[in-house]
């Protein structure tokens, strides 16, 4: 069997990830052609397809885009939008810029950590959540925000974290 046609199994922090080499193809040559060019439009493709950047999806990257690995982990570390470590199913963004954070941020920020039982940068045991702090989301006038997923919820209290985390699975 050839490598474009496997499906290997990698495990990751005790979560199994199935990694098809020919949606990675049909990422690369079909809808990149090939391009190392849009490499950061390849890996943002990759990372919507997992929640996050496999390593052997880099690796097989580099492969077929003939870019040095090294080059490829560069842009994967250097942008903060890409992650190397399984994430949740909901991205909990939560703003602790200066005008959510003189609104109240902190303890917003409080009780989702107690509400999930994970802190910064963590990711809940069941992948439901990844916790995650910015400086800023864009909506001062609405802080304090969190932001799950692509969903903003603005001018929250700590009271309020609880009924909004439970709208997501």
């Amino acid at each position: 069997m050839s490598q474009a046609t496997q499906v290997n199994s990698v495990q990751l922090e005790s979560v199994p990830i199935e990694i098809d080499y020919m949606a990675l193809d049909d990422i690369i040559e079909n809808k990149f052609n090939n391009d190392k060019e849009n490499l950061i439009m390849i890996l943002q493709e990759i990372q919507r397809n997992y929640n996050f950047l496999p390593h052997p999806t880099l690796t097989y990257l580099s492969t077929k885009l003939d870019v040095p690995y090294s080059q490829i982990y560069g842009v994967a570390t250097f942008y903060s939008t890409f992650s190397l470590e399984p994430r949740g199913r909901n991205i909990v963004s939560i703003c602790l810029g200066t005008a959510c954070h003189v609104r109240g941020g902190e303890r917003v920020r409080n009780r989702v950590e107690t509400s999930l039982g994970i802190s910064d940068g963590e990711t809940t045991e069941d992948q439901r959540f990844t916790l995650e702090t910015v400086r800023c989301i864009g909506c001062c006038s609405l802080g304090p925000v969190i932001k799950i997923n692509e969903d903003m919820h603005g001018h929250i209290s700590s009271d309020q974290v609880g009924k909004i985390l439970d709208q997501y699975e």
